[in-house]
């Protein structure tokens, strides 16, 4: 799996259990489709996906600036900047 998307799953496991079911939906779609890139997954994700990613990446990236991880910040905003 590329490593952007392998950021994203990661982050996403942390959502899995929550009460909205969208981030499992997208967790699933990055195990079961072989991306080739972000790019890909993006164009891949319904409104309501996008929306959901939309909420959760900007506090994952604050919090990767937070602890000066910065290969993951500049990773996750990959992904970020697609959305829209």
């Amino acid at each position: 799996m590329e490593k952007t998307l392998a950021y994203l799953r990661e982050i996403l496991s942390n959502y899995t259990e929550r009460h909205d079911k969208t981030p499992l939906m997208i967790y699933h779609k990055l195990i079961r489709n072989n991306y080739r890139n972000e790019e890909e997954f993006v164009r891949d994700l319904s409104q309501k996906e996008i929306a959901c990613l939309d909420r959760i990446l900007p506090d994952e990236i604050k919090y990767a600036m937070d602890e000066r991880d910065f290969e993951r910040v500049y990773q996750l905003n990959e992904v970020y900047e697609l959305l829209f």
